[in-house]
């Protein structure tokens, strides 16, 4: 069991590298006079084709037809929140601030699934963990840090706004993710990590296609540079890294330490957002402040896979003692 958690922390910190690409070709769409409303329909309208030439090499369908078919409430709403509400937030948040501001929101996930634990499950995972809550705060308060140091101190209105909109995909993100996790361990359904993000985004589709045919009636077709820079997000974010991160998830579905450190690898984000933007966009160097906000989440993240690795030795232990 230790071996698997730090496995699971090892596959979310890659997936981490992936999601980044969402923040910085979003900000690229808008900056370069595109529509935010595109660049969220888009990349879940290719998601799905993308997720379909994968499917064949990971075991196909398998039981999602039936499964589909037997609770199309489940997956129509918790998609929907995982997906569409997570979705929708983040990408318009791109058009109200900058991309290390936005990524360094989204950070609030590693606090938001261990706090809405209690009120997801009805066995020994419904209560909050003290550590794990301890250590997430570590590394929000390193997120605000960089925060601050990027923004010399000083947010406006707008950040602020942008911020409140990636809070709520921060929560919308992990919730939709586990109760389609818990949902499945109830009724005993066995499913790959690619065949479950084909089923969400599949779920997902309806509100997408409603939304994408008010944006075309509202500000017209997309552009070319549009859809490439859509596609990009939905290769990167939609495909690799949401089966990258679901598969992480499912390796520690039950073990709540482990499931929150996992969760917790996403602050990684911020850190690679920061070295594209000073690389590739040329962005100033992060000062002091944001240097002490990098040390803080970088100490958070190895302080959560630490802590992981000795709740799985644990679980061994007692696997041994029964």
């Amino acid at each position: 069991m230790r071996s698997t958690a730090l496995k699971a922390v090892a596959i979310a910190l890659l997936s981490a590298l992936f999601f980044t690409l969402t923040y910085v070709l979003n900000r690229a769409v808008v900056s370069g006079g595109g529509h935010w409303q595109w660049a969220v329909v888009l990349r879940y309208l290719f998601t799905l084709p993308l997720l379909a030439v994968v499917l064949p090499f990971q075991g196909g369908l398998g039981r999602l037809p039936a499964e589909m078919r037997a609770h199309p409430r489940a997956w129509l709403g918790w998609s929907s929140v995982g997906f569409v509400l997570f979705g929708v937030p983040l990408t318009w948040a791109a058009s109200s601030g900058p991309s290390w501001l936005i990524a360094g929101s989204f950070q609030m996930t590693v606090l938001a699934g261990p706090v809405m634990a209690p009120f997801i499950y009805r066995d020994e995972r419904a209560r909050w963990h003290g550590g794990a809550l301890g250590i997430g705060a570590l590394i929000v308060a390193g997120v605000m840090l960089l925060q601050f140091g990027n923004a010399h101190g000083s947010l406006d209105a707008s950040a602020w706004l942008a911020a409140g909109a990636v809070v709520l995909a921060a929560f919308a993100y992990p919730l939709g993710n586990r109760k389609i996790l818990l949902h499945l361990e109830r009724t005993g359904t066995k499913l790959g990590p690619v065949q479950r993000v084909f089923g969400m985004t599949l779920a997902s589709w309806p509100l997408w296609l409603v939304f994408a045919a008010v944006t075309w009636a509202t500000i017209g077709p997309p552009t070319m540079h549009e859809a490439l820079l859509a596609g990009g997000v939905a290769l990167s974010s939609g495909v690799i890294a949401t089966v990258l991160f679901f598969h992480a998830t499912e390796l520690v579905g039950r073990q709540p330490t482990a499931l929150a450190a996992v969760e917790a690898m996403q602050a990684a984000e911020l850190l690679f957002a920061t070295v594209i933007g000073v690389t590739f966009l040329h962005e100033s160097l992060p000062g002091v402040l944001s240097g002490v906000g990098a040390l803080v989440i970088v100490v958070g993240i190895l302080l959560f896979a630490w802590v992981s690795g000795r709740e799985g030795h644990t679980d061994d232990l007692g696997d041994r003692g029964a």
